[in-house]
This record gives C-alpha cells, sequence and structure tokens, in this order.
C-alpha cells in the first residue's frame, strides 16, 4: 500500500502547490487595497462613537463628523466595498481542483480509480475577470464617497431646519405679543376716551393673534419632528441619548463664481464619479467578453489501486469555443453597455448643468429679495417706527400705530426667514452637487 499513499501524497502535494501559485496579488488587486487601507476612519460597528462624545457645543464639522463615523449608511457602503475588494483575488484565481472516483463494478468491484483534476484558464482571461471585479470595487468606492456626501446633506438639512423652527416659532411668539400690546393701547385708548382703532379692527387684530398662537403650537410640533429627523441623520434612533441640539442661526453663505462651481461638478459630483468608474466596469467587461475565443482546458489523473501491475489513467478535456456568432454577440453586447454607460454620462452633465442653472437662478431669486428685505423695507419699517412713537409722543397718534408697525416688521422678519431656510437648502444641494460638503479628510474624490 506504499504506492497508493505516495499517490495521495502527490495529489495533495499538487494541489497545495498549484493553489497557491495565485496568492500574489496582482497591481491592480494591491492598488485597489491600499486605497482603502489609506481610508483614515473606519465603519466597523465597534467603533461607532456614543453620543456623549460630542461636546457640549459642537461645531458644524463635529456634527457632520460623527454622523459619517456613525450613520448606517456610511457603513454598508463601506462594508460593500470591502466586499467588493475582496471579490478580486477569487475572480482571477483558478477553479478549485476536483478529487474524482471511478469503480468498475461487476459481480465484484473489479477496479477503484480515485484521481484528481484540474482547471486551467489563460493568464489573460483570469486577469481581465480580475481587472473587471477591480472595476467594480471602483464603482463600490464611488457608491461609498456618494454615501458620505449624502448624510452630510441629510445633516447640513437637518439642522438648517432645527434653526428655522426655532427662529420662526420665536418671531411667531413676539408677533402675538406685539399684537397684545396693540390691543391693550386700544383698551387704553377706549378708557380715557382718546380716539383708537374701532371695534372691527380690535376683533381683526384678536383673530391675528389667534392665528400666530396656532403657528407657535404648530410649530413646536414641528421642532419636535426636527429634532428626531436630526438624531435620524447623525445615524441615532429616537429612543438613543440627545445629542447637543445646534445652535447655529441661518445665514446667507457666500458662493464662488458660477464656473468654478461648475468646474468642481464637473470633476468631483457623487453621481458624475459613480457613472464614469460604471463606464470603467463596462470597459473592463469587453476585455473579458474577448477573451471568450480563448479555449479552457482540465488535466487530471486516476489511479486503479486494484490493477497489477499499477494503472495510471491520465485524462485531458479542452473546450472548443466554436460558436463565433454567439462569442460575436457578447462582444458587441459588451461594446454596447460600454457605449451606453458613456453617453449615461454624458446624458447626466447635461442634467447636472440644467440642475446647476436652476439652483443658481432661485439662490439668485432669494438674494434679490433678501436685498429688498434687508436694505429697503426694513429700514423703512423702523423709520415708520419712530415716527409712530414721535406722533405718539406728541399726543398726535396712538400707541396702536406703533405696535401695527412692529407686527409688520415682525411678519417681514418671518418672511426673511423662510427666504434664509429655502437659501441654504439650495445652497446645500450645491454643494452637495460639487462634493463639498464633507468635513476634512472625508472628501475623498479630492485627494
Amino acid at each position: 500500500m506504499r504506492l497508493p499513499s505516495s499517490i495521495t501524497v502527490f495529489s495533495l502535494s499538487a494541489t497545495v502547490i498549484l493553489s497557491g501559485c495565485n496568492t500574489a496579488p496582482k497591481d491592480y488587486e494591491q492598488a485597489a487595497r491600499d486605497h482603502l487601507d489609506q481610508v483614515a476612519y473606519k465603519y466597523e460597528a465597534n467603533e461607532q462613537p456614543d453620543p456623549t462624545t460630542l461636546a457640549a457645543q459642537p461645531t458644524p464639522e463635529d456634527y457632520l463628523r460623527f454622523a459619517l463615523l456613525n450613520h448606517p449608511q456610511v457603513a454598508a457602503a463601506h462594508a460593500q466595498w470591502r466586499a467588493r475588494i475582496a471579490a478580486i483575488n477569487p475572480a482571477r484565481s483558478l477553479p478549485d481542483p476536483k478529487l474524482t472516483f471511478q469503480a468498475d463494478i461487476a459481480k465484484t468491484v473489479m477496479s477503484v480509480m480515485p484521481g484528481i483534476m484540474f482547471d486551467f484558464m489563460s493568464t489573460g482571461k483570469r486577469d481581465a475577470m480580475g481587472r473587471e471585479t477591480a472595476a467594480g470595487a471602483d464603482v463600490a468606492q464611488s457608491q461609498f464617497e456618494a454615501a458620505t456626501h449624502q448624510v452630510a446633506t441629510q445633516v447640513r438639512k437637518a439642522w438648517i431646519e432645527l434653526a428655522y423652527v426655532e427662529a420662526s416659532q420665536e418671531l411667531h411668539a413676539e408677533t402675538a405679543n406685539s399684537i397684545d400690546q396693540s390691543l391693550a393701547f386700544a383698551a387704553a385708548d377706549y378708557a380715557t376716551a382718546k380716539r383708537g382703532i374701532g371695534l372691527g379692527q380690535q376683533i381683526e387684530l384678536q383673530n391675528e393673534r389667534a392665528e400666530h398662537h396656532v403657528h407657535h403650537a404648530i410649530l413646536g410640533d414641528r421642532l419636535q419632528a426636527a429634532q428626531i429627523a436630526f438624531k435620524s441623520a447623525l445615524g441615532l434612533s429616537p429612543t438613543d441619548r440627545d445629542p447637543p441640539w445646534p445652535e447655529f442661526s441661518i445665514t446667507a453663505d457666500t458662493l464662488p463664481p458660477a464656473e468654478i462651481l461648475w468646474q468642481r461638478i464637473e470633476q468631483r459630483n457623487p453621481e458624475l464619479v459613480t457613472l464614469r468608474a460604471m463606464v470603467e466596469q463596462s470597459v473592463a467587461a469587453v476585455a473579458v467578453t474577448e477573451k471568450a475565443g480563448t479555449p479552457d482546458f482540465s488535466l487530471g489523473a486516476m489511479v486503479d489501486l486494484k490493477a497489477s501491475p499499477l494503472m495510471v489513467r491520465p485524462t485531458a478535456s479542452l473546450s472548443l469555443p466554436i460558436w463565433r456568432n454567439r462569442i460575436a454577440d457578447q462582444i458587441a453586447g459588451a461594446n454596447a453597455q460600454r457605449d451606453a454607460s458613456t453617453a449615461i454620462v454624458a446624458s447626466a452633465e447635461l442634467d447636472l448643468a440644467a440642475q446647476l442653472a436652476r439652483s443658481l437662478y432661485d439662490i439668485h431669486r432669494i438674494d434679490h429679495n433678501l436685498r429688498y428685505l434687508d436694505q429697503t423695507a426694513l429700514p423703512n419699517l423702523d423709520r415708520m417706527a419712530a415716527a409712530a412713537a414721535a406722533d405718539y409722543a406728541s399726543g398726535m397718534g396712538n400707541g396702536v400705530a406703533i405696535t401695527e408697525v412692529l407686527t409688520r416688521r415682525n411678519l417681514l422678519l418671518i418672511s426673511q426667514t423662510d427666504l434664509l431656510r429655502d437659501r441654504a437648502d439650495a445652497v446645500t444641494d450645491l454643494l452637495f452637487l460639487s462634493a463639498d460638503n464633507t468635513p476634512t479628510g472625508f472628501n475623498f474624490s479630492q485627494n
């Protein structure tokens, strides 16, 4: 039985040797792994930060960084990227060897033939398959980067909503108080028989006061919803401990010129980056289909353990890619998919150009209205309030006129807050389009 044992040892040794020939990573695989290793932040579940890690008064970058480390959308995209990279080696490797067995049986066992079989593909075909999988890993990487920008956009819009609700609620409360003062002045004028506003105007003021109280109550409910949405944007569930709430006011951020914005969008837009990676993947798929005409072959051997003298039966097979029409159609389909991917990129660029134009128009329209409020409407109301106060002090006017001007001013401030919220949302969308909305260290497309 020494000889069969030797054959077994030989078979196992051949398996180990041949399976080990493929372990050294190719240059494209090593580059993908190096790029993954260079990502400074880890997204495994055991590294998710606790809400207490936020400072008492976090900065905008603190909130963004926390969300990108904590949000499951980013963690999922990072895990998918790792999975695509891990698939490169299997894609370019030889198939696993197969142990075979054959026996001839009549009235007794005539022969027992264990064996081993190896399937072989050309190096060029396996390399093309590996490159296609590596291109898929690049797509996964771009999707990971897009996920970071999407989460950052959610966080920014969530804190804009919080700031808007708090400011609006305060303004509605101030407006209701101003109307209360008008009604108090009207009652005082009536008590002193001074000329004031009529009963109909007083009823109208009471209705306005009730309306602002309703708005204030609705905004209280909206604030609770905004807080839950903010926690969700940070990757926290409603039952998690509340983070420190942001104390940001809504401001009109300055934007770079349209030409600079478009240049950044063309180079770094998350959608375009992903689509371009898909083009490269389709190009790699074409290279794989072009190798379809290369034959694959198998080699093996079986040993008849019952034969004397020992009999070895070598086996070999060779695929015959003779169906040229099928191969040609496969190549044509892959080329068509590549052309489609290229056209999709061009279409996306056109859509983004139109989207940029619409967003800039909305922002410029809002800027015109804000300038009107800041430079004309609000200063004029301040002058009107001063004039009404002077008339009241001289006995020529009444106090209701003063509070009416203040009420009108608060209503304009509410409109201004609405405009600032709309502008901040539009700017956030532009930051996403140009991949400028993540904190330092997370904007991988700029590296």
